[in-house]
């Protein structure tokens, strides 16, 4: 029983050091070292739209406004004769950039949010440029052997129309037309409205053929595989595909999951549903495509991913992209008729009881890792918090306060038996000191000294124990809720998801973490009393790299816990032994 809250300490730091290693590798790729394997296909035979996955054409290799690259036409569709031109759409929340090539979506801003790394711009989502590809991507496939049908790379014309949201105007149609492929004419509708970072995507199938034809919808989202630019490489968030269906549940698909696919390894994500939606997912943003929004009609569905070399247009060279997607039957159009499917497309932040209404499960898009059991009862006092007090900054500092009232008197067991191992403390190494050469009798005056004391060594050490998964779960609230992006607190915190720009609370933070040391008993090992000084000063490392709510949130639980502690030990007559 020697020092064994020591032990459990350096145990928590090892622990602490693995999961930074793991969080590491995961960011440049890797499996994780505790992560699940990726699920298997909730189908055990091939999905019936595999076939087609082989027939869908290569996402558009361009930057915004070139033409298609010379032979990705699909066979059957004429080629323009000029580059077209992009459409730019702009609402009140977004500023979107169509591509008359297949009616393509090729960049979006979100024109509420502040890039991290420059605040004159605005968060860039989809974008199709020599720096990145990331793409939403729609189009029709044929029936095995089938006629080559209208796809994301045939050219269409915009059909006359606004492409300003209007003031008095909550609603704004664009439309484009493709030209005849086999018969067949594709008009797609995007509806944009007011406030709403959900897109109304409309394709109506024309069969001007002379025989009837059913066709597959498919709805696609294409990226390449680098996470967005300025992420932290201290913290990780994931970055990549993501699949939903009510039976297999959300299920996230690695990028290196995608490539071991493709190598001949079976395990993948679900693959046919008659719900569901795919998405993209990255910190604090996503995309998504959902239909029917999550309710009506059940429309039967199959899932796919893949990886894509494509050149890219700048350097001449192959770059490595990845797509998820879902087939969807039209059904049968006879000749002469036409049919309309309705599907939405979402693109924004993540902000969770929006996601949440839009369809079952989109938001755990929000990555709160393995604590979203605990995670989202916290966000939701959170928020609550935030409707009284109307600041982000104090109402992180609020639910910290909360969570210490709640487990206070834990707390105060905690620190009292940590008192009481500091005021024997003396005596325990006197003991050690005296009999230093006597290991056994050492262990057995230990135990006298501490039962004649009444103090357990576990004591201070259980208590926290029990607590660390609500402040790991906040932790993870704190790290994955866009609503601290460009949220201030106070004087120079205006951002509390940036670094602090003059390092002042981590400047604190390892202030208070080292007065919280001085605080705990000391060691009789000497080699473990410098390492409890050391400790604090290599966590604190890190947090000059963490964003101002998380350090605000671990400042604000040092400080409490320093002033109970203090309280306590004052009680106990053990203030500065």
């Amino acid at each position: 029983m020697t020092d064994m809250r020591r032990t459990l300490l350096w145990v928590v730091f090892s622990m602490s050091l693995v999961l930074i290693w793991d969080a590491w590798n995961r960011h440049n790729g890797q499996p994780s070292l505790f992560g699940p394997p990726p699920a298997r296909p909730a189908a055990s035979a091939p999905p019936a739209a595999a076939t087609g996955t082989a027939a869908l054409p290569a996402p558009t290799a361009g930057t915004t406004g070139a033409a298609t690259a010379p032979g990705a036409v699909p066979a059957g569709t004429a080629a323009p004769a000029v580059a077209v031109q992009p459409v730019t759409v702009t609402t009140d929340v977004v500023k979107a950039t169509l591509d008359p090539t297949g009616g393509t979506l090729v960049h979006l801003e979100l024109l509420g949010y502040h890039d991290q790394n420059d605040r004159t711009k605005n968060v860039t989502l989809f974008d199709r440029s020599a720096q990145r590809m990331y793409v939403a991507e729609t189009g029709l496939i044929p029936p095995a052997g089938g006629t080559t049908l209208p796809n994301h790379q045939t050219p269409m014309t915009l059909l006359p129309g606004e492409t300003t949201l209007k003031e008095g105007s909550n609603t704004l149609e664009v439309k484009f037309e493709s030209p005849e492929v086999g018969g067949v004419q594709l008009v797609k509708t995007y509806t944009f409205r007011r406030g709403d970072y959900v897109v109304g995507v409309r394709h109506e199938v024309v069969n001007r053929s002379g025989s009837a034809i059913n066709p597959q919808l498919y709805l696609q989202l294409v990226r390449d595989g680098n996470p967005p630019p300025g992420e932290s490489k201290l913290y990780f968030t994931f970055t990549g595909p993501a699949v939903y269906t009510d039976e297999a549940k959300f299920q996230k698909v690695e990028f290196s999951a995608i490539e071991k696919r493709e190598a001949g390894d079976k395990q993948g994500h679900a693959t046919s549903a008659d719900n569901g939606w795919v998405a993209m997912v990255q910190h604090y943003f996503a995309s998504a495509w959902l239909v029917d929004g999550g309710i009506g009609a059940k429309v039967p569905r199959e899932f796919y991913s893949g990886k894509l070399d494509m050149p890219n247009p700048t350097t001449g060279q192959n770059a490595r992209v990845y797509r998820m997607g879902m087939f969807l039957p039209v059904g049968e159009v006879a000749p002469g008729s036409s049919k309309a499917f309705e599907s939405q497309l979402f693109a924004g932040p993540q902000e969770e009881n929006k996601l949440a209404a839009l369809a079952p499960g989109l938001e755990l898009v929000k990555d709160y890792g393995w604590f979203t059991i605990l995670a989202k009862p916290l966000f939701w006092l959170l928020t609550q918090l935030h409707k009284l007090i109307g600041n982000w900054g104090w109402a992180i500092v609020a639910l910290v306060v909360v969570l210490k009232v709640a487990f206070y008197w834990l707390n105060a067991s905690a620190y009292r038996s940590m008192a009481k191992m500091k005021a024997i403390n003396p005596k325990v190494m006197e003991m050690r000191e005296r009999l230093k050469d006597k290991p056994q009798q050492m262990q057995q005056e230990m135990m006298r000294i501490y039962r004649e004391e009444k103090v357990n060594p576990l004591g201070g050490c259980l208590p926290i124990f029990v607590q660390m998964p609500f402040f790991i779960a906040l932790y993870w609230v704190l790290l994955s809720s866009v609503e601290m992006r460009n949220a201030p607190w106070i004087g120079w915190i205006h951002d509390l998801s940036a670094i602090d720009p003059y390092y002042i609370l981590p400047l604190l933070m390892t202030g208070t973490s080292l007065l919280q040391t001085w605080l705990n008993p000391t060691p009789p090992d000497p080699v473990q009393a410098k390492m409890m000084w050391i400790m604090p000063l290599m966590f604190s490392v890190m947090f000059f790299f963490f964003p101002a709510g998380l350090v605000l949130y671990w400042l604000t639980n040092n400080i409490l816990s320093i002033a109970q502690q203090y309280l306590i030990n004052k009680q106990l007559g053990v203030l500065g032994k």
